[in-house]
């Protein structure tokens, strides 16, 4: 029997990524001494732990019960053997996962098309002597469909965007917004070097950066926000989290932003080197695409949508998305006469398996959509015409039409 040399059983075909320890060649099977040496068998009896291909976490969890329990410390969940993070732990919460996202049917405008995909497509190209700018900012009037426009572009790349909102722009800590735009950007960084497209998004930007009027506070971290983000786009090849230093190269990461109003941001970061500005207005055309996509499921004919288009020119395009919602009001009304308002709360919150709530979905004819058209136009109305903040300021006002605490009749007049 030849004698088996170190390289026999250190060097397998697999090679494993962890260390064998030294205890594991006493322990191994009569095995090992057989054959010529291009036979390898597994070197101790933690056979799922040879080849380290997940993180510590998991393997803490599949050491479970492997050892003696005075080993192990701690028992039920506060054992040691238990797992500290899971794995949805590891998930970024700024990761937008399109990719189960269903884009049959729904109109994407040949313009708003265009300038997404130049815009991706020049940063994640190496143009000599260019400078391209990182920040694509799309701004437009509210309930445009800026967003969603952006959700079925990123679905048609296969792109996985990193969303921010403006929410995330404004922290108690001074300094943790500008801190969390590098940790997401760097997220966006990673995805791409894995070999897959990859943007940072932050919806309404002005909102959460800008400033609205005189009497809008600024702070620390609006002022850090936008210095951050001008940061990204003059280095987006370097960007260091606090406290680590170290000059490490990341691929650059396209960043797009929304908003209603870029003139509120402060304006060396919306200059032309830093950021291209696309302003969506969409055309009768778009808006009949998108009206079309919104009321293709009940059936109301193209030409009936112009109609409708048409009537209500001034809305924007989300307002046909609240009126297809509002035709529904009629049939949650019949449901909820039907069940009795004692018996609807289980059906709706805890329904057994079976009868949760379904019904038939309602006609949906020009005439129906034009009366609940007029209907949301009149609250929209009501809403422009009674401020009752002012009249508040002024005192107490009784009801009636010369009051601001109008009755139902006299909002109708």
């Amino acid at each position: 029997m030849s004698a088996v040399t170190m390289t026999s059983i250190v060097a397998p075909t697999a090679k494993p990524v962890g260390r064998v320890a030294r205890h594991q060649f006493g322990a191994a099977p009569a095995t090992f001494g057989k054959g010529n040496g291009s036979k390898t068998v597994m070197m101790s009896r933690w056979k799922g732990m040879d080849e380290d291909i997940s993180d510590d976490q998991q393997d803490i969890a599949r050491g479970r019960n492997m050892v003696d329990s005075k080993f192990q410390g701690g028992f039920g969940l506060g054992g040691t053997h238990n797992a500290v993070m899971s794995s949805s732990d590891y998930v970024s919460d700024g990761f937008k996962d399109v990719s189960n996202m269903t884009d049959e049917g729904y109109y994407i405008s040949k313009g708003f098309m265009d300038r997404f995909c130049v815009h991706i497509a020049k940063n994640f190209m190496d143009l000599p002597k260019i400078k391209v700018p990182l920040i694509l900012g799309v701004w437009g009037g509210k309930g445009q469909g800026k967003t969603f426009q952006s959700m079925l572009i990123f679905k048609k790349l296969g792109v996985g965007p990193i969303v921010m909102s403006a929410g995330e722009l404004e922290s108690g800590n001074a300094g943790e917004p500008a801190k969390l735009i590098r940790q997401r950007y760097r997220e966006a960084s990673d995805i791409i070097k894995k070999g897959r497209m990859s943007t940072l998004f932050i919806n309404d930007l002005d909102a959460g950066a800008g400033r609205m009027g005189g009497s809008t506070q600024y702070t620390v971290n609006n002022q850090m926000v936008n210095a951050t983000l001008m940061n990204l786009a003059d280095n987006p090849t370097n960007v260091q989290l606090p406290g680590q230093y170290q000059v490490e190269e990341i691929p650059r990461v396209p960043i797009i932003a929304t908003g209603n109003d870029f003139s509120t941001l402060y304006a060396p970061l919306i200059r032309d080197g830093r950021m291209e500005k696309y302003y969506w207005s969409p055309s009768f055309e778009d808006r009949v695409g998108v009206a079309c996509g919104i009321f293709k499921a009940d059936g109301v004919a193209e030409k009936d949508v112009e109609v409708l288009v048409r009537t209500f020119d001034g809305q924007s395009i989300d307002f046909f998305g609240a009126l297809r919602a509002r035709v529904y009001d009629d049939k949650v009304r019949e449901w909820i006469r039907e069940t009795g308002i004692e018996a609807m709360g289980p059906l709706l919150v805890n329904p057994k398996r079976g009868s949760k709530v379904t019904f038939e979905p309602p006609r949906m004819s020009l005439d129906i959509l034009l009366q609940y058209g007029k209907a949301l136009e009149m609250e929209q109305e009501n809403v422009k015409r009674v401020q009752l903040a002012d009249a508040y300021l002024d005192g107490a006002v009784l009801a009636g039409e010369g009051g601001s605490s109008n009755t139902a009749q006299s909002l109708l007049g």
